[in-house]
């Protein structure tokens, strides 16, 4: 399993100029941004653009995976549009004769669920948080315009379409020989942020609790302190061998580490510091962010990123 795991990564790395925002379309038969590739055995994952969401990549800016057992075959994350959910089960059905039996978005936002409506048209299962239902409730209208802004034709047959199944704490999806976890580890990036553990092949799915090549989105309402907390006490404790995160190609956990949680604590630590002497928001967009600058995203996150967390511990 490890040799086969590090062949996948070497075959990554050739390609690793692919992390970059500034890459155009890899895969421009497909509306999918990049063909899925095999990360360890019967595990495989679409890794999408580390940019924003336009119409060159088809909203295709996150990873888009499935695992393959004889039982059948289970994706994660419903897609960006009806069209991209559809090109995914395209290339599923190149791989394996199994029918998808379960979505399970891992998150509430457009990327994950909009494409929900191709799989429910499927009338196959999909299952979320609660938190992430509720959320995309709330502002589905609103997600699924702004995809139709910039995907215009390509938005085409995308409707709402809300999970079928929702859970709390955890899932375990028995199928074909596996035990798929389906976990909300805690407060992290988003509500109701979903990982995918299989602890028998020591991969963990991990969606937008863990970043490594783009730099992380800290939202309006983020708790950033909940959220080292809920990886030093819930996630570090799997120490799986390998992961997929939400956006990025897999790596291992000590990659994801050094950029999601080493991230937050030097961040938090350098807007204390500035708290500490006096500082006010507008000096804080300016802390010392260059250790970090080489991630794709910086430009367009450094700044609004220091000044949400500086919001967060004025009243800690």
């Amino acid at each position: 399993m490890t040799r086969f795991f590090i062949a996948a990564l070497l075959s990554v790395s050739a390609t690793f100029a692919t992390a970059s925002e500034d890459i155009p379309d890899q895969y421009p038969q497909s509306e999918l941004y990049a063909k899925p590739v095999e990360v360890i055995p019967h595990v495989f994952s679409a890794i999408g653009a580390t940019a924003p969401p336009t119409y060159e990549n088809s909203g295709h800016n996150n990873n888009l995976s499935f695992i393959v057992t004889y039982e059948g075959v289970v994706v994660i994350n419903g897609g960006a549009s009806y069209r991209l959910a559809a090109a995914l089960h395209e290339e599923i059905r190149a791989v394996t004769d199994q029918p998808v039996v379960l979505v399970i978005n891992e998150n509430g936002q457009g990327h994950a669920m909009l494409g929900n409506s191709y799989w429910a048209e499927q009338g196959i299962e999909i299952l979320a948080h609660v938190d992430a239902i509720a959320a995309f409730e709330e502002e589905a209208d609103f997600i699924l315009q702004g995809m139709q802004r910039y995907n215009r034709d390509k938005a085409e047959g995308t409707t709402i379409a809300l999970p079928t199944r929702s859970f709390t704490d955890r899932e375990v999806v028995s199928l074909g020989g596996v035990d798929i976890e389906v976990l909300h580890l805690g407060p992290s990036h988003d509500p109701g942020d979903t990982q995918v553990w299989i602890p028998q092949w020591g991969i963990i799915i991990a969606g937008d609790i863990a970043f490594h090549e783009r730099m992380l989105p800290i939202f309006q309402g983020t708790c950033t302190k909940c959220w080292i907390e809920t990886w030093d006490e819930k996630l570090e404790p799997l120490a799986p061998t390998y992961v997929i995160p939400g956006h990025g190609h897999p790596t291992n956990f000590d990659q994801v580490r050094r950029y999601t949680r080493n991230y937050l604590v030097d961040l938090r630590d350098k807007i204390g510091a500035h708290i500490d002497e006096g500082g006010d928001l507008a000096g804080a967009y300016y802390v010392d962010q260059e250790r970090w600058k080489h991630l794709d995203t910086f430009e367009e996150l450094a700044t609004k990123n220091a000044g949400r967390v500086y919001e967060e511990m004025e009243w800690e």
